[in-house]
């Protein structure tokens, strides 16, 4: 039996139990030697085998598998509602194995307009260097998806919400135009997580997760996970991750799986908190937008109520006083630290143009120059809304 064949047994499986049962258990049966509750971390390269090609379990060399990922992968796929979770050093290694994966020279894709800066970075820079074509639409609207699709067109990329706008896209309408044109749907579910929106189950063929954000949640370990609920492209996919080695480490795979443990109760206080403070800027005098789905007059708000549990906890507002005004109001926060990334149990605050999107500047995807985003951690929110109003002046 080879590492192909062992480590989806329990991915394959669908349960019958609810979100938070499975956070806390998909993947993670007791230890066998020792009952330990929590799967041990195996720090190891390789194997004994019992005889040659006599594996142990699957398992040869740990690029190929190693447990403490496999219940990462595992509980991964549980949590999207998919049949094979694959997880990677970092968010941008695990879109790197699935473009390739996907793609040839001479295809074309469909990205967002409205983009993580990395995620442009490795289509602009580094897939069309390789001949894969890429062109922009406003997947908020699906019409605009429709327009950009060319007879090559074997991706269609989604965020949702997005990084950093908030747009909100209607992963079941885009779905139906990918199956039509026989694109595959991508969607970057990180800005939601799993506890808060399933893609997989509105017609999305792959969902992309860096890990490093809500489901590791502490701002100490960076990953990234492929999940499909498509058994063939699993496989395709895992044969790449082996292939290409850009793993995720057992520790950095059991740091995530702690993480992923508490997710539901802590995606239901960055929500609560979030909402509060998206409340308190659209009457701030000195912010001119606000852009969070959870707001009525959000233009996604109805598409998000239907297809997300609740609204999460990444918040962009703009500010009077243009770029120079943006970039004060992020050096005179103190409780929202500055700093890239997000998703962490503290709140974070940043300038996207000069910092998370710098790499989009100039292009369809360039920011305002004015824009705030903040990640809304799980402090107390009356503390966290003294804090921006003073930073807000």
């Amino acid at each position: 039996m080879t590492h192909e064949d062992s480590h989806q047994q329990g991915a394959s499986q669908p349960s019958h139990h609810s979100f938070e049962t499975l956070a806390i258990h998909a993947g993670q049966e007791a230890d066998p030697l020792t009952g330990a509750v929590v799967p041990p971390i195996y720090q190891v390269s390789t194997y004994k085998q019992d005889g040659v090609g006599g594996l142990r379990g699957g398992y040869e060399y740990s690029r190929s598998a190693n447990p403490t990922r496999t219940a990462l992968e595992e509980n991964l796929a549980a949590l999207e509602g998919g049949r094979r979770g694959l997880a990677f050093a970092s968010g941008l290694a695990a879109e790197d194995c699935l473009l390739r994966t996907l793609l040839a020279p001479g295809d074309h894709v469909v990205i967002p307009n409205d983009a993580y800066g990395g995620t442009f970075r490795l289509f602009a820079k580094v897939v069309e260097r390789w001949g894969v074509e890429w062109s922009v639409a406003n997947t908020s609207d699906p019409a605009s998806v429709r327009d950009a699709l060319r007879p090559r067109t074997k991706v269609i990329w989604v965020e949702t919400p997005s990084n950093p706008l908030l747009g909100i896209t209607d992963i079941a309408a885009v779905a139906d135009i990918a199956r039509s044109a026989g694109a595959r749907l991508v969607v970057d579910n990180t800005f939601a997580s799993p506890y808060l929106q399933q893609p997989l189950a509105l017609g999305a063929d792959v969902v992309v997760h860096s890990l490093t954000k809500y489901m590791g949640g502490h701002s100490d370990v960076v990953g990234g996970a492929l999940v499909t609920a498509d058994e063939a492209l699993g496989e395709q996919l895992a044969y790449h991750q082996n292939a290409m080695g850009a793993v995720a480490g057992p520790f950095d795979s059991w740091i995530v799986l702690r993480g992923i443990k508490t997710l539901s109760v802590r995606m239901d206080r960055h929500s609560e908190n979030a909402t509060r403070i998206a409340d308190m800027l659209t009457r701030h005098p000195k912010v001119t937008k606000v852009l969070y789905p959870g707001l009525p007059e959000h233009p996604g708000h109805e598409i998000a109520a239907k297809q997300m549990r609740s609204f999460g906890g990444m918040v962009s507002f703009q500010v009077a006083g243009g770029e120079a005004a943006a970039v004060e109001v992020c050096n005179r926060a103190r409780l929202f630290t500055l700093g890239e990334s997000l998703g962490g149990v503290e709140s974070l605050i940043e300038h996207p143009g000069r910092m998370t999107h710098a790499s989009a500047a100039g292009s369809a995807l360039e920011v305002p120059a004015d824009l705030v985003r903040i990640s809304v951690g799980i402090e107390n929110v009356d503390d966290l809304l003294a804090d921006l109003a003073q930073a807000l002046g």
